[in-house]
């Protein structure tokens, strides 16, 4: 049953500062500010004799930029996108972030050898200013950005009736099995992403870079987009929603372990690279379960959420990653690592499966129950 209008309408005004202004003004604002950033960054590493304080503070700058794109875009597919269409409209979001992996891996290659590093600032720089001008030329009126930036001069306090009822959201264990989950999943990317170029350069020394450089990101393109393909179906066939999301963590945190570990086991680089791309495939169901997951929990403060288990994730993922160039230090042994990658993904498994939920929990306690 549908919240009462008082309820619904206060999901529609979200409880977060992108929501109020709108999820995809605030993607186009930090873009464009990154964007300029990306395509300066040559000058500032030859601006005087403080280039390094320069060079510092704007990638620091840049990452608290960048830090907003994915509550944002969490936020505003909450709002505008069904139930039964979110994981696929995830799912090629994500898609699109392996596409643009791959596509500055082969042409920032090329760019390096034929024009240097400054070169690849100015492409991706370049490209992120370009499709700034194209959502805000096509998509975007000029009116909407600049009561935006209105929004965001004047600073305004949230009222009491829009504040985020954060106290509410972590009273739910479902709340914190999404963080966990979450933590989890971006812990064991980011540390197979640190540490598996460096594991094929020294088990296989006399391998082509590129095999193992992009044929895994080639994978997750189509992984990611039939993730979210089965996902919707399954949803629109009738099974219930939360079994749905724990069977693509069960593939993402999971199956995609079991590959890991089956890395550390092996002394042929072609099983390597299949193990490595399947490992890295699997990790795109992700964004079918327990991204969407935390959009089935609070859409109203959907971008609030996922910025709290995105910063964990990523704080998680800066430990793991030195805690596994620790284990490869002391035991010398890469099957310690993809162990750690396997105990991370399956612990964070273990506490969605038993404890994640797809009911609302942002709604007070006298309409939960309508």
């Amino acid at each position: 049953m549908q919240p009462p209008p008082d309820e619904a309408r206060r999901d529609m005004a979200g409880d977060t500062q992108w929501s109020r202004i709108g999820g995809e003004k605030v993607i186009l604002l930090s873009a464009s500010a990154w964007g300029s950033i990306t395509a300066v960054t040559p000058l500032l590493a030859h601006l005087s004799s403080a280039h390094l304080a320069f060079m510092t503070f704007s990638r620091i700058l840049m990452g608290l930029l960048q830090g907003v794109y994915f509550p944002a875009l969490t936020s505003l597919l909450s709002q505008k996108v069904r139930e039964s269409e979110r994981a696929f409209t995830y799912s090629i979001v994500g898609a699109g972030s392996q596409f643009g992996t791959l596509l500055t891996g082969a042409v920032g290659s090329l760019l390096l050898e034929w024009y240097g590093w400054q070169s690849i600032f100015y492409f991706s720089g370049g490209l992120t200013l370009l499709w700034v001008w194209y959502v805000y030329r096509y998509l975007l009126s000029e009116k909407d950005l600049i009561l935006a930036l209105g929004v965001l001069a004047q600073s305004r306090p949230v009222s009491r009736h829009n504040r985020v009822p954060w106290r509410r959201l972590f009273r739910k264990p479902a709340v914190w099995a999404a963080v966990v989950s979450q933590l989890s999943a971006a812990c064991s990317f980011f540390i197979l992403l640190s540490w598996l170029p460096t594991f094929f350069e020294e088990t296989f020394p006399d391998a082509k870079g590129w095999i193992f450089n992009v044929v895994p990101w080639l994978v997750a393109i189509p992984a990611s987009l039939f993730s979210g393909f089965l996902s919707d179906h399954l949803i629109n066939q009738g099974y219930r929603a939360i079994t749905v999301r724990k069977l693509m963590q069960g593939m993402g945190l999971g199956l995609s372990s079991v590959f890991a570990l089956c890395l550390g086991h092996t002394s042929s680089f072609c099983e390597s690279v299949v193990f490595a791309s399947a490992s890295i495939g699997l990790q795109t169901f992700n964004h079918s379960g327990i991204s969407v997951n935390i959009q089935d929990l609070a859409p109203s403060c959907a971008g609030f959420l996922f910025g709290v288990a995105n910063t964990a994730g990523a704080l998680a993922g800066v430990v793991g990653v030195c805690l596994g160039g620790y284990l490869m230090e002391t035991t010398g042994s890469w099957t310690c690592l993809f162990n750690l990658v396997a105990i991370i993904s399956n612990l964070g498994l273990c506490t969605f499966l038993v404890f994640g939920q797809a009911q609302r929990v942002d709604l007070s306690s006298t309409h939960e129950d309508l």
